[in-house]
């Protein structure tokens, strides 16, 4: 994990499940003031955290939800900005997808990307309403990878 151009190496005690909740629970935030909230608090216990807005008809919008992610985990240092990085985050973020994707193709959706790292874990949550006009119905993917604790 990279800030400020240093290493900083999290607690090596939280697993990928915590890391997973962790991604939920940023990715669950109503608003930025509770996403910044939830952010702080997760930073206090060693796991940096962001999240990202998106939305637009599912298929035409994958690739970006995809980028989206990328983006938002390399400008916050969650990952670094080389392809091991991008290709963690981009790997998670397309299998969280295809665990929401029987339920969203052919529809429009609308959410947010939840990004959670700590050491050697980091966690895309994906949550999203679907559907047409306002009859929605919501789904929930999340999804894990492992890298190298300074990547």
């Amino acid at each position: 994990m990279f800030e400020n151009g240093k290493n900083s190496f999290a607690k090596a005690s939280l697993s990928s499940i915590e890391i997973g909740r962790a991604a939920l629970r940023i990715a669950i935030t109503a608003n930025r003031s509770e996403e910044m909230h939830v952010k702080e608090s997760l930073a206090e216990q060693g796991i940096r955290a962001t999240a990202v807005d998106f939305g637009g008809e599912f298929i035409i919008s994958i690739v970006k939800i995809i980028e989206r992610a990328v983006v938002a985990a390399q400008r916050q240092g969650l990952v670094t900005e080389t392809h091991v990085g991008a290709g963690a985050v981009a790997g998670a973020a397309h299998e969280a997808l295809e665990q929401v994707k029987n339920k969203a193709v052919g529809f429009n959706v609308g959410g947010k990307i939840g990004l959670a790292r700590c050491g050697e874990h980091l966690c895309v949550a994906i949550y999203m309403g679907v559907g047409v006009l306002n009859l929605n119905e919501m789904c929930v993917g999340l999804a894990h990878r492992s890298l190298a604790s300074d990547e």
